[in-house]
């Protein structure tokens, strides 16, 4: 009996995908719920398992060909997964793995993947680039969480591994998501009054708080007390007495919303990704917190769906975790401002007349100045340098 494997039906917000990579090949032996294929979105990689235990008879769409909702991505002839014959496969390719390494490949020639390449570590788009390639990664390390192989990885194996000609180059096709981070990216640029506000935030008060609870703080509730849970909950302060940061355009209107879903920037291989805390306005530190964790961990492994990513009515990203000292974010559309935070130094400053040192950070607000006023955005990053400077009022609600 044939099972056809089509495209998962695409929310309505993502016209198309890309074939990105598959995991079998005609002939190859799949059981049910294994990965078949991977779909590269605008925003996200969508695994697509087998539907029944069967062997692979035809595939109708190859790596890099664009494909819509329910469309024919291949056939499977369904029946019982012989596990002996399996194994024996299995082996078999060890075996000749094993007789035949790719380390003997002639010299500044790229070596095929290797069955020994050890694909379960690798992420879909770190998968992508080593078969692209042909790179050997059978004594590749990885950086990533658990040891996992990261598309950074290889691509730094492939330039170190290619030194055929003194002046080497790659030529990389842009991914569907960096293709869209790219368009959207100039498109706020394009449409938008941006404009950036800065100050300066004294960090001393939120240290001790971290230094003086974190213990207690991860016993009580299973994650660190982070920096970016503070700013999340500042943030929302701000937000509540300038509403109109947290609004966004549509045409000639302002709409202006009732609640608060904060984008948080994450940096992963594919590109940037901002997934959504909805309604932070309600939420403890250690719900941010876990929720941040969660959110990264995911962006990372790449299993984040697109509906973490959908929506938004304010972000902040964090370039002081790359060393940033001061930057000049871009909006997220339709989003109206986003926040940037930076990396923390001592610095000496003034307070009551003495000369003392403080952790400082430098924070940046992007506004469209279509909406939003000077004075809001100066006010909205005042709130939030007195949040932080003085976290009782977080819980004064002040």
């Amino acid at each position: 009996m044939s099972t056809e494997i089509k495209v998962p039906v695409l929310p309505e917000s993502v016209a198309d995908a890309t074939v990105a990579l598959w995991h079998k090949k005609p002939g190859d032996s799949i059981r049910r719920d294994e990965n078949l294929v991977d779909l590269e979105t605008d925003k996200v990689v969508l695994e697509v398992p087998s539907p029944v235990d069967g062997v692979i008879s035809k595939i109708l769409r190859d790596t890099g060909e664009t494909v819509t909702s329910d469309e024919l991505l291949g056939i499977i002839e369904e029946g019982a997964v012989d596990a002996a014959a399996e194994a024996g496969e299995t082996e078999a390719d060890a075996e000749t793995a094993k007789a035949t390494p790719v380390a003997a490949a002639k010299p500044g020639a790229k070596a095929t993947a290797a069955a020994t390449t050890g694909a379960a570590k690798l992420s879909p788009a770190a998968r992508r680039v080593a078969e692209e390639e042909q790179a050997d990664i059978s004594q590749l390390a990885g950086t990533g969480r658990g040891g996992r192989i990261t598309k950074g990885d290889v691509i730094k194996h492939v330039q170190h591994a290619d030194t055929s000609s003194p002046r080497p180059e790659e030529r990389v096709r842009m991914t569907r998501l960096r293709s869209t981070i790219a368009q959207r990216m100039k498109q706020a640029q394009n449409t938008a009054a941006i404009l950036t506000s800065f100050n300066e935030v004294d960090l001393k008060a939120v240290m001790d708080l971290r230094r003086k609870y974190k213990e207690a703080f991860e016993k009580e509730h299973g994650v660190k007390l982070g920096l970016m849970s503070f700013f999340v909950k500042a943030v929302c302060a701000a937000l509540r007495k300038h509403p109109i940061v947290n609004a966004s355009l549509e045409g000639d209107e302002i709409v202006y919303h009732g609640y608060q879903d904060i984008g948080i920037a994450v940096s992963t291989d594919r590109g940037l990704m901002v997934p959504i805390l909805r309604n932070a306005e309600h939420m403890t530190l250690a719900e941010a917190e876990l929720g941040i964790r969660e959110f990264a961990n995911r962006a990372r492994e790449g299993s984040i769906t697109l509906e973490d990513l959908q929506g938004g009515t304010f972000s902040i990203t964090n370039g002081g975790t790359f060393g940033s000292l001061l930057s000049t974010p871009l909006l997220n559309p339709p989003q109206s401002a986003i926040l940037g935070m930076h990396t923390i130094k001592d610095r000496a400053v003034v307070d009551q007349g003495e000369i003392v040192v403080r952790p400082m950070m430098y924070i940046a607000l992007s506004y469209d100045h279509r909406i939003i006023d000077g004075k809001d955005a100066v006010l909205f990053l005042v709130a939030i340098k007195d949040a932080l400077e003085d976290p009782a009022r977080l819980l004064l609600n002040l």
